[in-house]
């Protein structure tokens, strides 16, 4: 599998870089700057990342690029290319002002295979404090704007290149382009990392892996953890088994219904009612750290005691998918911990099963799109993404029985109104968020003192940057009046308008 490999600076770009490599039907992976950069036969280029730093701090980040610079191609995005000029002898200097926002190229080098196809005035992203502001002399400008002069370089005798502006984001207009040109011209990427490839490559994989062991997997009944099922299913048939949990904060009817589905797709799945268990152990538990390590905790106790009836597994599958491992690292070191992910860090010691994990390198929607090519129906490819901590998380405060019933009737609602309204696949994760927060209200001739709900609708590719949707008036009067009227506990709704950053999907 061909690889372009991303040193990371810390910039908020560097998924998006990553992205959009893979559009072009070619595997990208990133790396903090710091990691060893290990050189196959399959490393067709690095790129370098922006970075919130400055080259001319002293505590800036600093790769080690002896192993590939003048070997493999290499494209310095922004701060990646201030610190190849800067490696070169190149001078950078503090802007008197911030440059950020829509430029256009004055000048292109044509001739350049980076600048293939890409005419001058062509719009680009700025996004930078420091300037390139004296080049070495075995370096050549090869485009320009109105405002700076060495907007991009080639260092001559090697496929080395550098670019102040961003060419992964939608307002470079010919960022794609610009990509393209380096990845398969510059790179020699022969874009063959398709769903299709992958899924071959995976089962074989899968099965050189695994040989004749058994497997055990925890469904979840989302995406991830489908296609997992069905990605191992194809490789090791009835070696695998599936495990679901009723953790007791799942959605209505939740459980029932996934267990149906999964029927369908003829994978061997055992059903836990284990909603006291985990209530119990909730209980007076207000803290969402504590709550999420509780239910992770106590998932692993169950799904180990149901595992254990089971003879002669090896192996445990997760449905860990590539942001979640992004999230877990950090161009720092361990990263600060913004919420655990319950599907990254390993397994306590005395369950001592392998893990494999076969969507540890793709994006969410790349996992949709594994999924339509394995035939997954749509109705399950289309699911909402849903927290492993369930309704926990949307519990703020204590998690209690009443609180869990209230919560799932108001979700139903709101979900099968996204449904009912044909919204529900125009918006990329929806849900209530169970407020610790009463009210006055009236309802008839009384006077009512009850608690309060808050929709959330946000569209996202991955889950790495979201948006709140705008979703219509009429229909988020109809969903209050149809919660407030038929949902006992409940005497008024909000609608959360925040984005991520800086808020974050999830409320805790």
């Amino acid at each position: 599998m061909e690889k372009i490999i991303i040193l990371d600076f810390g910039s908020q770009y560097t998924q998006l870089i990553a992205r959009k490599i893979r559009e072009l039907n070619v595997y990208s992976e990133i790396i903090p700057f710091h990691a060893p950069i290990e050189i196959t036969h399959n490393v067709k280029g690095i790129i370098l990342s922006g970075s919130p730093y400055s080259v001319i701090d002293k505590d800036a980040p600093q790769p080690n690029l002896s192993s590939v610079q003048g070997k493999l191609p290499i494209l310095g995005i922004c701060y990646g290319a201030q610190l190849l000029a800067q490696y070169g002898g190149g001078t950078i200097t503090a802007a008197k002002t911030r440059e950020y926002g829509r430029a256009n190229l004055k000048y292109v080098d044509t001739e350049s295979p980076l600048f293939s196809y890409i005419k001058p005035n062509s719009q680009v992203w700025m996004s930078h404090a420091d300037t390139i502001s004296e080049l070495p002399s075995h370096f050549s400008i090869i485009a320009s704007t109105h405002n700076v002069n060495i907007a991009a370089y080639h260092l001559q005798g090697e496929n080395t290149y550098g670019i102040q502006f961003h060419p992964e984001v939608y307002h470079s207009t010919d960022g794609m382009r610009l990509l393209e040109n380096f990845i398969v011209t510059i790179c020699g990427c022969s874009q063959n990392w398709t769903p299709q490839s992958f899924i071959e490559a995976t089962i074989n994989d899968l099965q050189q892996k695994i040989g004749n062991d058994k497997v055990v997997l925890g469904l979840s009944g989302g995406v991830d953890s489908s296609v997992a099922a069905v990605l191992l299913h194809k490789a090791i048939g009835t070696a695998l088994t599936c495990i679901f949990v009723d953790n007791g904060v799942l959605r209505k009817n939740e459980f029932e219904s996934v267990l149906e589905q999964y029927k369908v797709l003829g994978l061997n799945v055992i059903g836990v009612n284990a909603k006291d268990t985990f209530l119990d152990k909730l209980q007076g538990v207000s803290e969402p750290e504590k709550k999420r390590k509780i239910i992770g905790n106590t998932f692993i106790e169950v799904f180990d005691n149901e595992a254990h009836k089971l003879t002669n597994i090896t192996w445990l599958a997760q449905g860990t998918i590539y942001p979640d491992v992004i999230e877990s690292i950090s161009v720092n070191g361990p990263s600060a911990t913004i919420k655990s992910h319950h599907n990254v860090g390993g397994l306590p010691d005395f369950m001592k099963l392998k893990i494999v994990e076969p969507l540890r390198l793709l994006f969410k929607d790349e996992v949709r799109k594994i999924g339509a090519a394995l035939q997954i129906p749509a109705h399950i490819l289309s699911r909402h993404p849903f927290p492993g901590p369930g309704l926990a998380i949307r519990i703020i405060g204590e998690v209690t029985r009443e609180k869990v019933r209230i919560l799932q009737e108001c979700d139903a609602i709101f979900i099968e109104g996204l449904k009912s309204h044909d919204l529900y696949d125009k918006v990329w994760q929806a849900g209530v968020v169970f407020l610790p927060v009463q009210s006055v209200g009236v309802m008839g001739d009384e006077r009512t003192y009850e608690n309060c709900v808050a929709l959330r609708a946000v569209n996202s590719i991955d889950g790495m940057t979201a948006d709140w949707v705008h979703l219509p008036y009429d229909f988020l009067a109809k969903i209050s009046n149809e919660i407030i009227n038929n949902v006992k506990g409940v005497n008024r709704v909000v609608y959360d308008i925040s984005s991520k950053p800086p808020a974050t999907i999830e409320w805790e």
